[in-house]
């Protein structure tokens, strides 16, 4: 037996928490000699375990169990430590006597040992076999190939041929069939050779055809009869099952079944009649009053549960045989019967003995012998048995014990009280449903308050025959009061690669740095391209940008040198100018750290050792850091909003009575503002609730602070987690901290983790407070109303170290003294007429480098300003926004006895310079009458005129045609343009009090300064309900004056979700159409011509496709000329829209082609007539082109593209032809393609254009291994055909061969040439 020798041992203490302790070499001084044994424990089966090395005398180990104990705490095993043998197994230890000196042993929870090869598992593994933790599963791949020296573990061997379908990952048409015998399944690494040889291309995985890894041969044995083989890429989804190739494999032992050819049946024979004969055991008790049901399993499927029913009180009582006669569906070959009850009744327990099946049609008997209890008093508890089919005494399949691990989330309240019943699917059936009634801990499913409803985290199971462990990840709710109100979720099984994790980090241009927690520093990149991780958080070569590739690929370039990127080269971690290596994969893990991983090298990871130094070859795997705490620059920035998250889905949150909670989701009433005061001080503002702020006070953390004193806090940034903790400043070594209900509480830092908050940022803010006018807590209710800024907005400009914190409280001249001016000071008049309020007033200023509000008037004395007939004065700041050239004014709170104001005038005058700026208003305001707005815009009056004209937008909102579009929820709308934006605005109009209803178009009007060119719209909906959702197809905003409209495309629900959190506004870009039905013949220019496209007169003659247009003439041709799109309300049904083109130098027009881009939700369209007119010379002559057809892929002749003849005096008109296209598709493995594939005829008369080959006329499915497919291509007459292009478009699973170009040009061969065929 070989053994490893180790230098380094230790003394275990059982009630010591050291887990290794150097022993010097030389010997102790005691009194009584004490024999001390140097000892190596190893996992049983488990290679890649180093060893504990111990030292084991009298003194530190009284008795044998007392090891055990000891070793139960140190290696990893379900059930701890039970027993110890030699490492062949060959022998069992059960006393310390028995272990020898300078030995190795083996461990093991169970009677049944695993061998494991020792000189392997003393080895240490080498970086790149280390790139991500060492699974269960990967664990079975490594044993499955170990067979050194008859050391490792034996791969299971088949005896019996099986017969089974191989695939290639990502491609059903490539498929093999195989026998699985004793020749090819020596080794499972010799089967993968194997493959690789029949499939032509190397084979390093296999997976079943659902996605899960079959790691070694006893898997591949029992798997269900196909497998899909892999290279080193993942699984690729697709039909394997769902096209016929796949038919249920034979389970093995009942595969060569002859029955009596009297009892013989059809395969194909609809249902199946069964005998059921259940007999109940003599025994005390036995009988019971359930109802019993039994489900049926075979190679084709199940019976689902069948209920045995008969007279009531006779069945199932002691010593009884009951008899049935049961049908089923043809469930093919009998494997395996579950049989249970429904626990009703008085005693419902039942002692079951036996069942038997007898099949009527074949004859067939089958024997289930059981022999136990079903009850949850007795036992182990279950109401029901799986019993297998046997076969010559043995179980054709093994009864597995399956161990479910349920992990209930770290959140707050998601413990629960309910039962928890579980139903496992896989390839062989199902266990059907099942209670979770028994666990190893005393109360089950617990966290913070007991209810009824619980929040899973995920379930592992653990299959004892394959040593896999399958995770089924959850992280929702199970609660008919949260989520969507599901109390049963379908789990598939999860990748690791897909563990949640904080992804809104590697957003495009966001600045972060990577924290490493062994070395406890950043990783740093130096302009030589160096790189470590001992830097601090201050090393500015510790930044990096973030540019997202694709997916989970990102490149990190440094934020001092740009051009410079962190690479991975030959598995090394240097700077590289960005290039293939600089590309890396980021693994986010459940610690919430991150793994980057080359994405050109899979396993090549960013690592370190323990100096921090770049990790080499000859760096172990102990001595190997490779996980990265994330943090993010700019997190609580000025203006910034925010989510504090307390677990992966819970964030703090405002509730409505003004306390918070740990236990709010992560939406927008958990949306915190955040207003730094100054380095490292912020205070929080509800986004939900304005001026309501997070604060500790009186013993009391809620959010009804003011924004004084008691609602600023310090970020305390914690390193190791990536969290924060927030510190009061009035009260030093307070922290906001989480009772276990989630509610808040001011604590002291403990070390618990009740005081981290994991900070995501939503909207980014500025470095440093923009503007001087008006306090935090005054600031707009709508966040997104609040940042709205014009295209040229000024930079911020610093403020003094020195300075107080930007306060934006106004002051009332009238009260005191003020001191000289400022240059960034500005005294507010605003002049009440005939009606004042009570209201507060916030005011908007604009200037043409940015703006400034919403500064609050009249906060503190609200009962002495706006008197009818007075004038108010207020002191502000605004800080450089350039010119200004408008303001507003909205009432803010207004109580319902004042309803309404009477505003004359606002005036604004510079106190230095006195420069005033005017602003009539003479309006009424109210939020109380549909027929007045509650805000105004104002433009600046320049000698009697304003400076930019007030504009009267029309807005029209198209709810979607759709089922539960409509809402009667509130909806606001921004409008953006060149000059600033309207504001938020509720869509409201008097006489309509039901808009957005299903399929309607709602129309409102928006008075704002002009805003010049559109550039976006703002749409929300408040909604808080699912019920309440809204449809929004589309909003169309028209400016009568000049007769524009802009068409903003929405075709999606609001609110909606994004990356976990729900939105409840969207912001919408424009697709501009300019009405131009009459050509003004003054803008024409030469060559211009006036196209007029004639639409079906039917309701579904129209299109959303984009539609274009080729014109060819005698000197060359012109195209594609865009036309527009139906989604800009063109092409409508019994339409004409007219458009105007050049076409200057094409000489004599012989043809064009018109056709569209078969996109949008109806692409399909009617098209009547298209009709061109020359402007240009001007020519009363127009040529009338008809269609009348279909240009759609389902319609008619399948074809997105007509060509149509132009008739030319001087010559005859050029005929229509159908060009017949016969395309081979070759022999060669892998030839066929499930892309699309498009065609381009070239002749001496021009060309057909792209046209998709979209139907065979002689194959349904085209493309196939050496197959010829027919398609037909209408163009006019292409004179002699010189060339054809051929491409795809790559949208197949095909991968890139040969020079990997998907367009090819091929020359006509005189001998094959063509004929055309006359229309």
């Amino acid at each position: 037996m070989s053994e490893t020798p180790s230098s380094s041992y230790s003394a275990n203490h059982p009630n010591s928490s050291e887990s290794e302790q150097s022993l010097s070499a030389r010997h102790f001084n005691v009194t009584e000699p004490v024999v001390a044994k140097r000892i190596c424990f190893y996992k049983s089966g488990d290679p890649q375990f180093n060893g504990i090395k111990m030292v084991v005398n009298s003194r530190s180990y009284k008795t044998f169990d007392a090891l055990l104990d000891s070793l139960s705490k140190r290696v990893p095993l379900p059930f701890g430590v039970r027993n110890i043998s030699t490492p062949r197994g060959r022998h069992s230890i059960t006393n310390l006597e028995d272990l020898e000196d300078g030995k190795s042993y083996i461990c093991s929870h169970q009677r049944k040992m695993k061998p494991i090869n020792l000189e392997q598992a003393s080895k240490k593994p080498l970086p790149w076999q280390i790139s991500r933790p060492v699974s269960a599963r990967r664990r079975a791949v490594q044993l499955a190939r170990q067979n050194e020296d008859g050391l490792g573990h034996r791969e299971s061997r088949i005896t019996t041929p099986k017969k089974m379908l191989v695939f290639k990952n990502g491609d059903v048409r490539l498929r093999r069939t195989i026998v699985l015998g004793k020749k090819n399944t020596q080794t499972f690494e010799a089967f993968l050779d194997y493959m690789s040889e029949l499939m032509q291309y190397p084979v390093a995985k296999l997976y079943t055809t659902d996605g899960r890894k079959v790691p070694n041969l006893q898997a591949l044995i029992l798997c269900s009869g196909a497998v899909v083989a892999a290279g080193r890429e993942p699984f690729k989804p697709s039909n394997y099952e769902s096209l016929g190739y796949l038919r249920p494999a034979k389970l093995l032992g009942i595969g060569n079944r002859v029955y009596p050819k009297a009892n013989a049946k059809s395969e194909s024979e609809k249902s199946k009649k069964w005998n059921v004969s259940v007999l109940t055991s003599d025994v005390p008790s036995a009988g019971t009053s359930s109802k019993v049901y039994i489900a049926l399993y075979g190679d084709r499927g199940s019976s689902g549960p069948i209920f045995l029913d008969g007279e009531k009180g006779k069945l199932f009582q002691r010593g009884n045989e009951d008899i049935f006669t049961v049908n089923t569906r043809n469930i093919g070959h009998l494997y395996k019967i579950r049989i249970g009850h429904t626990n009703a009744g008085n005693s419902p327990a039942w002692h079951c003995k036996e069942v038997q099946l007898l099949n009527l049609f074949s004859g067939e008997q089958f024997s289930f012998p059981a022999h136990r209890w079903l009850a949850k008093d007795q036992a182990d508890g279950e109401i029901s048995v799986e019993l297998p089919v046997f076969q010559q005494g043995q179980p054709i399949l093994p009864v597995a014990v399956y161990k479910v691990h349920v992990t209930t989330g770290d959140l707050w309240n998601a413990g629960t009280e309910a039962d928890v019943y579980i139903s496992v699917y896989g390839e062989r059936g199902d266990t059907g449903s099942r209670q979770l009634l028994r666990s190893q801990k005393p109360k089950k499913f617990l966290k913070g308050q007991v209810r009824n409803g619980w929040f899973l985290d995920k379930v592992v199971i653990k299959d004892p025959i394959t040593d896999l462990d399958y995770t089924f990840l959850c992280h929702r709710w199970l609660d008919k009061g949260q989520d969507d109100g599901n109390i049963a979720r379908e789990l598939p099984v999860t990748d690791a690669s897909m563990l949640p994790g904080k992804k809104w980090k590697f957003r495009k241009g966001i600045t972060i740095q990577f924290y490493n927690r062994v070395t406890r520093g950043f990783v740093c990149l130096y302009p030589d391209c160096r790189v470590d991780a001992l830097g601090d958080k201050k090393n500015k070569y510790g930044l990096f940008d973030v540019n997202v590739k694709r997916r989970n690929i990102c490149i990190f370039s440094s934020h001092q040198m740009p051009s410079l990127a962190l690479a991975l080269v030959s598995g090394r971690v240097t700077g590289k100018v960005g290039n293939a290596c600089c590309e890396l994969r980021v693994h986010l893990q459940p610690s919430r750290c991150a793994i980057l991983e080359s994405a050109s090298y899979p396993g090549h990871t960013v690592a370190f050792n323990l100096q921090g130094k770049v990790a080499d070859e000859a760096t172990g795997y102990a001595g190997l850091s490779r996980e990265f705490v994330v943090h993010v620059k700019g997190v609580f920035h000025h203006g910034a909003i925010i989510l504090l998250n307390t677990s992966l889905c819970q964030a703090l949150c405002l509730k409505p009575d003004g306390s918070c909670s740990g236990a709010g989701q992560q939406q927008q009433e958990s949306y915190w503002k955040v207003h730094k005061i100054s380095s490292g001080l912020c205070m929080f503002e509800s986004v939900k609730k304005p001026r309501m702020h997070l604060k500790i006070k009186d013993d009391q953390c809620d959010g009804t602070g003011k924004g004084d004193e008691y609602c600023h806090f310090k970020i305390e940034k914690n390193l190791e987690t990536g969290s924060v903790s927030l510190e009061s400043v009035q009260n030093k070594g307070i922290y906001v901290g989480l009772l276990p209900d989630g509610q808040t509480k001011p604590v002291v830092n403990t070390g618990e983790r009740n005081i981290f908050f994991y900070p995501q940022v939503i909207k980014f803010g500025r470095e440093k407070p923009m503007g001087t006018s008006a306090a935090p807590e005054q600031e707009k209710k709508d966040f997104r109303a609040s940042q709205i800024q014009p295209a040229k907005a000024q930079e911020p400009v610093p403020q003094r170290p020195s300075a107080p914190p930007p306060s934006k409280e106004m002051r009332n001249p009238q009260g005191g003294a003020s001191p000289l001016p400022s240059d960034d000071e500005w005294k507010v008049s605003i002049l009440t007429g005939n009606a004042g309020t009570e209201a507060s007033v916030a005011l908007w200023i604009y200037g043409d480098r940015g703006l400034t509000g919403p500064i609050t008037l009249g906060k503190d004395n609200r009962k002495q300003l706006f008197f009818p007939r007075q004038e108010d004065e207020f002191q502000v700041k605004i800080n450089s926004i350039g010119n200004i050239y408008k303001i507003r004014i909205e009432l803010d709170g207004l109580p319902k006895e004042q309803p309404e104001w009477n505003l004359q005038r606002v005036m604004l005058q510079h106190l230095r310079s006195k420069k005033t700026l005017n602003f009539p208003a003479n309006i009424w305001l109210s939020k109380n009458r549909d027929d007045r707005e509650f805000l105004c815009e104002l433009p600046v009056m320049e000698a009697g005129k304003p400076i930019y004209p007030i504009v009267l937008y029309h807005v029209y909102v198209h709810t979607g045609d759709l089922e539960q579009a409509d809402t009667d929820c509130e909806v606001y709308l921004c409008i953006y343009g060149k000059r600033g934006d309207s504001g938020l605005r509720l869509l409201h109009k008097t006489g309509k009090p039901m808009p957005f209803q299903r399929g309607m178009v709602s129309d409102f009007e928006v008075e704002a300064v002009s805003l010049g060119k559109l550039q976006k719209v703002l749409l929300r909906c408040e909604a808080s309900t699912k019920s309440q959702h809204w449809y929004c197809d589309k909003v169309t905003v028209r400016e009568a004056e000049s007769n524009s409209e802009y068409v903003f495309n929405c075709e999606r629900w609001l609110p909606f979700m994004s990356q976990g959190i729900i939105h409840s506004e969207i912001e919408l870009y424009p697709q501009e159409f300019k009405k131009n039905q009459q050509l003004k013949m003054q803008e024409a220019n030469e060559g211009d011509w006036k196209i007029t496209v004639v639409t079906g007169d039917f309701e579904t003659a129209g299109t959303t496709a984009t539609v274009f247009l080729y014109a060819y003439g005698e000197n060359k041709a012109s195209g594609p000329i865009i036309l527009g799109s139906g989604k800009q309300q063109l092409f409508n049904p019994n339409s004409e829209d007219t458009f105007k083109i050049n076409l200057r130098d094409l000489g004599q027009l012989y043809k064009i082609r018109i056709g569209h881009d078969n996109s949008g939700n109806d692409p399909s369209w009617y098209l009547k007539e298209v009709r061109l007119g020359r402007v240009v010379p001007v020519s009363a002559e127009e040529i009338s082109l008809p269609i009348e057809s279909w240009l759609s892929e389902d319609r008619d002749e399948g074809d997105t593209w007509r060509e149509v003849a132009i008739r030319n005096p001087a010559e005859e008109l050029l005929p229509l032809l159908v060009y017949e296209v016969h395309v081979y598709t070759g022999a060669l493995l892998g030839a066929e393609t499930d892309s699309n594939v498009y065609i381009n005829l070239i002749g001496t008369r021009g060309d057909a254009g792209k046209r998709k080959l979209h139907r065979s006329k002689n194959n349904n499915v085209k493309f196939r291994h050496g197959q010829m497919d027919i398609f037909c291509i209408k163009a006019v007459s292409l004179g002699d055909l010189e060339k054809v292009l051929i491409s795809h478009d790559g949208s197949g699973p095909d991968e890139y061969q040969d020079d990997g170009k998907t367009e090819r040009e091929l020359t006509a061969n005189s001998k094959y040439s063509g004929k055309e065929n006359l229309l």
